[in-house]
């Protein structure tokens, strides 16, 4: 791909291409107006655009199926072996470089195929929020992994198949409720088997994305393009709490295991700095979603108003039924109210026995 793309590129311009396709991208909508603008592409600017995608696909494979796992083993190696050398620290932040760049490049995908129709231009802001947003979650999830892994090694292998087949199986679960006919228009020339193979290597990149950080491409496979297009506000809620959850878990689990390696390592303000650096990453998330992304118009709500909507939820699932209540109150008010009608009714009698003892006493 790259000797086509560099070919491609210098004889651009010196050939007259035969034919040329028109494109149709809509501008961001401006006062409630969106205009649509045709655009002429030609045969080398096409080809170069489908590179460039490969390219950025490529990027994300690279970063969470390679790069990932060898920052948290060199890592893993440093804590162990109390040293960090200057070839390795070198390469751990080439790796944490590489995963950035690779979970930035995959929001920047999910940005363009859900907006497919619109013409995008994401501004140094966005990037900037972006990069800061994946540095600190990316950051944060490989240290959590690796201080617990360096104490409990017996149950780092549960933890991780736990994580990683729970997202595996998570996009084919919803397809079997889904009850959609099996996709067969991702390539015509595969067969069922080689589909079959293409859609578990597409939930096996998912996981591992989801391993690490928020996959910003949702996996859907009864839609045809196999994303997931509409902005799932409840979902990334639920994903950053359960992560958040998780975390102050394992570290808990360090804290309390930890060996004579961490004698001179401070753990509570190891433990505060980790669970502020995941918070951290959540505000440059929100930072994003709420002034820098680019399609923030197209929103149907902001994610201020959705995480209102999630937090009432589950503060709503939290409470107690009602009934319950209600039941309560009654049984602890039953006592007063028997009493009240005892004196009630005594009143009663009493002022009913007042005639009978005038009359006793007039005769």
């Amino acid at each position: 791909r790259c000797v086509e793309v560099f070919y491609i590129y210098f004889h651009a311009g010196r050939v007259e291409e035969p034919y040329v396709s028109i494109t149709k991208k809509r501008q961001m909508p401006k006062d409630g107006y969106s205009e649509e603008i045709e655009k002429e592409v030609g045969q080398a600017e096409g080809k170069l655009c489908t590179h460039r995608s490969a390219f950025s696909r490529a990027s994300v494979i690279q970063a969470f199926l390679g790069s990932a796992p060898q920052l948290t083993l060199q890592l893993y190696i440093c804590v162990l072996q109390q040293e960090i050398t200057a070839a390795r620290s070198i390469f751990m932040v080439l790796s944490l470089l590489s995963i950035v760049y690779g979970a930035l490049r995959c929001n920047i995908l999910a940005i363009k195929i859900k907006y497919d129709d619109y013409d995008v231009s994401v501004k140094p802001a966005a990037y900037l929020c972006i990069f800061m947003w994946r540095s600190f979650e990316i950051a944060t999830r490989v240290t959590v992994l690796v201080l617990f892994s360096s104490v409990l090694q017996i149950w780092t292998l549960p933890v991780v198949l736990v994580n990683f087949f729970g997202f595996f199986f998570y996009p084919w679960i919803l397809f079997w409720q889904s009850k959609s006919p099996f996709p067969e228009n991702i390539e015509k020339a595969l067969s069922r088997v080689g589909t079959t193979i293409v859609l578990c290597l597409l939930t096996f990149l998912y996981a591992g994305i989801n391993m690490f950080c928020w996959s910003a491409v949702q996996v859907k496979l009864s839609d045809p393009d196999l994303i997931n297009k509409s902005q799932n506000w409840y979902r990334l809620t639920v994903y950053y709490i359960l992560r958040f959850i998780e975390n102050a878990f394992l570290l808990l689990m360090w804290y309390i295991y930890k060996t004579d390696i961490y004698l001179y390592v401070c753990a509570p303000l190891l433990v505060l700095q980790l669970l502020i650096s995941y918070c951290m990453a959540v505000l440059f998330m929100l930072v994003f979603y709420q002034f820098c992304h680019p399609c923030k118009k197209l929103f149907s709500s902001s994610i201020s108003e959705g995480l209102l909507s999630c937090f009432k939820f589950l503060c709503f699932l939290c409470k107690p039924p009602k009934s319950t209540i209600l039941t309560d109150k009654v049984e602890v008010k039953s006592p007063e109210n028997t009493d009240e009608a005892w004196s009630s009714s005594k009143t009663t009698d009493s002022q009913k026995g007042n005639p009978h003892q005038s009359v006793s006493s007039n005769a």
